[in-house]
């Protein structure tokens, strides 16, 4: 086994040994009143509004990180099951039915591998991102898969396959990096670094198109590169009609509490955001990369748009759909959902638009309060979040496979 590889190993065995054992006996979290009728919970989200459970490992949840509306009451959810590869799911939860009773929570497909993105298309199909595939099915009773993109890299540090959709139909594809930080088995950091050569190089952001009545897949290729782990894709439109493409990029993992910031980069066709060479500090200045000291040239790559705290693990960006209703705290917003396990992380949190599509100004922490408090709630760690029809929040929490709704408090 090689240095790289037995590392891996060590860290999913801590993993698994620090992941919370969770039963099927009972709630991790406390109830406090009802929320949308559902179980409150206490977590911090914004005035008149209530967070309530939907679900958790009474319902077979494993490891849930991202969840969709396909109807009314009817939510598809992927589930990873863990970090081994085949022990993912895809799963639809009914709202409808009460916990318990039959049909609340089916299996729709197993033995995924390590099955991460989850969209749905301009076609109306459901896009689910495996390790080394994205394949689609409509969102009917059954799935009737078809692989959309094939021999995608399933090894490495991130083999994980975020998706987004842009407003013109691409479909955007995280290829995260091999490694951390481009180190090699005997501890070298080449430069330049093996992993950005060749016709399909890691640590980029991919888009592919489509066209024909069928929806046919015409091209994949690189979009951007110098993204370590690109597991936020959203975009954004200006008032002119000029797209904005945006990443959350998961940094190198220093032990420093405060270094280096994760970023959110405005992604441009043909830009290099600076991995392995580069990263931003704590005031968002792009500066050598801890191995590449005299040997980066940060200036020839694309700056970050903005620098977010160090270790929050920005796990996706999705922004507020138009018809929300008048008032809500989530409307012309670009929302990031930070998994991270530090003081930082553990939070849904957004920066409202500007005219020209582009977020800015006093970071709002929308869903927050995931510290545990014994006999209240768990440590949390929020994974993904969507909103459904009526404008409600939903979340899945994978360290305690919870659903959680965010919904406005009922008189």
């Amino acid at each position: 086994m090689s240095p790289f590889s037995l590392r891996r190993a060590l860290v999913a065995l801590v993993a698994a040994l620090l992941w919370p054992a969770v039963h099927a006996a009972g709630p991790l979290y406390a109830e406090q009143g009802r929320c949308s009728g559902h179980p409150g919970v206490a977590l911090k989200v914004p005035t008149g509004w209530c967070a309530g459970l939907v679900a958790d490992a009474r319902d077979g949840l494993r490891m849930p990180r991202r969840l969709l509306q396909v109807a009314p009451h009817r939510f598809w959810i992927v589930d990873m099951g863990n970090w081994e590869p085949r022990r993912g799911r895809l799963l639809e939860l009914r709202t409808d039915i009460e916990r318990g009773q039959p049909g609340r929570v089916r299996v729709l497909a197993s033995g995924l591998d390590r099955p991460h993105g989850l969209v749905r298309g301009p076609d109306g199909r459901l896009y689910i991102g495996e390790a080394g595939t994205v394949w689609r099915t409509p969102p009917g009773d059954a799935v009737q898969r078809q692989d959309v993109i094939t021999g995608l890299p399933a090894d490495g540090a991130h083999p994980l396959k975020e998706l987004a959709f842009t407003p013109d139909g691409r479909l955007l594809v995280n290829m995260g990096s091999v490694t951390d930080a481009c180190r090699s088995d005997d501890q070298q950091q080449p430069a330049p670094c093996p992993e950005l050569a060749g016709p399909q190089p890691r640590a980029a952001v991919y888009v592919a198109s489509f066209s024909g009545a069928d929806f046919a897949l015409q091209s994949f290729q690189p979009l951007a590169t110098g993204l370590r782990n690109s597991l936020g894709l959203a975009s954004t439109t200006a008032r002119d009609g000029t797209v904005h493409l945006w990443q959350a990029e998961n940094s190198v993992d220093y032990t420093d509490a405060n270094l280096p910031a994760e970023e959110l980069n405005d992604l441009k066709a043909g830009a290099s955001y600076g991995w392995p060479y580069c990263v931003s500090d704590a005031r968002g200045q792009a500066v050598p990369a801890r191995g590449y000291e005299g040997r980066a040239r940060c200036a020839s790559h694309t700056a970050a748009h903005a620098a977010w705290p160090a270790h929050v693990a920005p796990l996706q960006l999705l922004t507020a759909p138009a018809n929300l209703a008048t008032g809500s705290p989530f409307s012309g917003r670009l929302l990031a959902v930070w998994h991270g396990y530090r003081q930082n992380g553990q939070r849904i949190v957004a920066w409202r638009l500007d005219e020209q599509g582009r977020p800015g100004g006093t970071r709002e922490d929308l869903v927050s309060g995931w510290h545990a408090q014994a006999g209240v709630r768990p440590l949390g760690t929020p994974a993904g979040a969507t909103f459904d029809t009526e404008g409600r929040l939903w979340i899945v929490e994978d360290r305690n496979r919870s659903v959680i709704v965010v919904a406005p408090r009922q008189p």
